[in-house]
């Protein structure tokens, strides 16, 4: 017997955090955990696209890092301390360094401001990045709101919209495409 994916508990506009307590579906809890799903969707979509292996790698480690802070931000802060959850690593953001800084070493130096777009990779690689900054936002608003406890979150965010943009450039240099240079009107 399958189990059935509707409960209709959230029929009123409020949804269940970990740990039971019921909260408005308009929460910055909700939306900030909302954003990064969406995120984590297009990641997925990203990496159908077929990015080389060691990309692809990274990026499904990176999906599995947006469910430990989607599942951080998802238990009822007041019971997080007694329920084990997953947690987000100094070493994680390590890694995005790292993988940042050896794709850089292949790129061609910035020297203006380049437009999303080129080659369908590096448009689905923007969406993403842009998904992640609003994401991020989503994150600082909450942790002003009502400060959140794992201390690697924003930085690991911030870090990961810095690499999605460095993996823009680096795929597009692997599918041959030229990159849009913004030419601004003066």
């Amino acid at each position: 017997m399958s189990q059935k994916i509707y409960t209709k508990t959230g029929d009123a506009g409020k949804t269940g955090l970990l740990g039971g307590t019921r909260v408005s579906k308009s929460s910055l809890r909700i939306a900030a955990y909302g954003d990064l799903d969406e995120l984590n969707s297009f990641i997925g979509l990203l990496i159908d696209q077929g990015p080389e292996e060691e990309s692809g790698k990274i990026l499904r480690e990176i999906q599995d890092r947006l469910f430990t802070i989607g599942s951080s931000l998802a238990v009822d802060p007041e019971k997080e301390l007694t329920m084990k959850i997953p947690d987000l690593r100094e070493s994680d953001i390590h890694l995005l360094e790292t993988t940042i800084d050896s794709m850089n070493a292949g790129l061609p130096v910035m020297k203006s401001f380049i437009l999303p777009g080129g080659h369908p990779i590096v448009s689905l690689t923007h969406i993403c990045r842009t998904v992640c900054r609003r994401a991020e936002r989503a994150v600082v608003a909450l942790d002003a709101q009502e400060k959140i406890t794992q201390p690697f979150i924003l930085p690991y965010l911030n870090r990961l919209s810095d690499y999605l943009f460095v993996l823009a450039r680096h795929l597009g240099q692997k599918a041959g495409a030229a990159e849009i240079v913004w030419k601004p009107r003066v």
